[in-house]
């Protein structure tokens, strides 16, 4: 198909990204899809130094990689999110502040439009990310959810993420919400209320992971399908299921590799998700964008892991045919 394959950086954040860059073009990767994290990419050193975007550049180039993307996704937790001493461990120092929690989600909403800003100076139109939820906490309705509580979350996502994507639009940039359990969306009917609430808006779509829909039962080439006209950008990453009537869905508040868990992520190919439909689905939509590996795997070391997840990617990324296969019995007339 010819589609970039890409590495996520966030879990990468450790490294310098010369040091990474060095080693993922050295895999053989088209490129990075950079994390706002680390030194990986800094939003307001690129605003406010005219050489920084074009050092990244340059520094991947030398490694045969380009950038199609960048992530915001700490940031973008918290603009909706009811904030908790969690969220002071993955924000920026001057995004947490003083941890008020209405200062932390006004300091990140302005933070995500600072990243379409630099965005648009790195000279990309994908920004991907998370929004939080107001609501996410009433997942399991007892005491008794008001569902007008639920109502007014969508609203309050749609207030909040309006005037983000006002700046979004007029840098020619793209929010990608990763449709993900925590998040405004994390199946079809919450993913079909978020993009009401917010009317649809181009500057608002997906960055589909098939990994947070298989270990929900859910089918990932489906919601390619439903939402074609808003998947922007792709990761690929893989989840397993281990429900053996012992084991949890809920995953029983245990970190993710504990083995008593009823599921967790695993490299690409190891375990749920089928690529294949999942392929034929984005080829049917017409989706050409990075297929970009976010690499998780608890059991599994990344420096192995992350080359033989793209061995993997480019075996399964095939094209669409270019005729029907029975055209050839076809006798001229």
């Amino acid at each position: 198909m010819g589609r970039p394959v890409t590495l996520f950086t966030g879990q990468w954040a450790d490294l310098p990204l010369a040091e990474l860059a060095a080693k993922a073009g050295g895999w053989g990767f088209d490129g990075l899809e950079l994390a706002c994290s680390g030194d990986h990419f800094d939003v307001l050193t690129a605003l406010s130094d005219a050489r920084y975007c074009g050092g990244r550049r340059e520094l991947l180039e030398r490694h045969g990689l380009g950038c199609w993307a960048i992530s915001e996704h700490l940031v973008g937790q918290a603009v909706c999110d009811p904030i908790d001493p969690r969220h002071r461990a993955i924000l920026p120092a001057d995004v947490w502040g003083d941890g008020d929690p209405d200062g932390v989600r006004a300091r990140a909403a302005e933070r995500l439009k600072d990243t379409a800003r630099a965005a648009a100076r790195l000279g990309v139109t994908t920004v991907t990310g998370f929004t939080g939820s107001p609501v996410w906490h009433l997942l399991y309705s007892f005491p008794p959810n008001d569902f007008a509580d639920i109502d007014r979350g969508y609203e309050r996502f749609a207030e909040a993420f309006a005037p983000i994507i006002d700046v979004f639009d007029a840098e020619g940039v793209r929010f990608c919400l990763e449709v993900h359990p925590t998040e405004i969306a994390y199946d079809f009917v919450t993913t079909r209320r978020a993009l009401a609430a917010i009317d649809r808006r181009e500057g608002f779509g997906i960055n589909l992971d098939p990994s947070h829909l298989a270990h929900q039962f859910l089918d990932p080439a489906a919601f390619a399908e439903e939402f074609a006209d808003r998947i922007y950008h792709v990761h690929v990453k893989d989840a397993r299921r281990r429900l053996d009537g012992r084991r949890s869905i809920l995953a029983s508040h245990l970190p993710f590799g504990d083995a008593e868990r009823g599921w967790d992520f695993v490299s690409p190919g190891r375990g749920d998700v089928d690529f294949e439909a999942f392929v034929r689905a984005l080829n049917r939509i017409g989706y050409g964008g990075p297929l970009s590996i976010e690499w998780e795997d608890s059991g599994m070391d990344r420096e192995w892991g992350a080359p033989d997840a793209l061995g993997f990617v480019r075996r399964i990324d095939f094209a669409p045919s270019a005729v029907a296969f029975d055209a050839a019995f076809a006798r001229d007339r």
